[in-house]
């Protein structure tokens, strides 16, 4: 199998709510639309990824459904963040595994973790073993 393009689909509660909190209150840039209606689709860049928010669904995914987001600078997005009123759930810190986390949410509760890879962490290395 040989995978060309992936994205992450995500059918919210209340489409136009989870489309202004992944534009506006996340900032991410949008990819395509498609449709019409409140049920439009809507396709996020997200890193090397794509995340798309389209159709409807009758609640919440549930804690099962988790998203992660690698960042530059934790502290910057965290300010970033609490200025848009996003939904904080733990504040950032260092892991015992050596990342920073913050851990935030989307309207249906989505759990977000936004992570910064620190410089000297091994993930930064070409072997992951330096």
């Amino acid at each position: 199998m040989e995978i060309l393009s992936s994205r992450v689909l995500l059918r919210p509660v209340d489409p136009e709510r989870s489309r202004a909190f992944y534009r506006d209150q996340l900032g991410l840039a949008i990819y395509r639309e498609f449709g019409t209606g409140p049920e439009r689709g809507t396709v996020f860049f997200l890193g090397n990824g794509l995340l798309e928010v389209s159709g409807r669904a009758a609640g919440p995914a549930g804690e099962t459904v988790e998203l992660w987001m690698q960042v530059r600078d934790l502290a910057e997005t965290h300010r970033t963040l609490r200025e848009r009123d996003v939904k904080i759930l733990r504040e950032p810190k260092r892991e015992p595994w050596g990342l920073d986390e913050m851990w935030i949410a989307d309207p249906d509760g989505i759990r977000i973790a936004v992570v910064e890879v620190p410089p000297d962490h091994p993930l930064r290395s070409r072997t992951g073993t330096d």
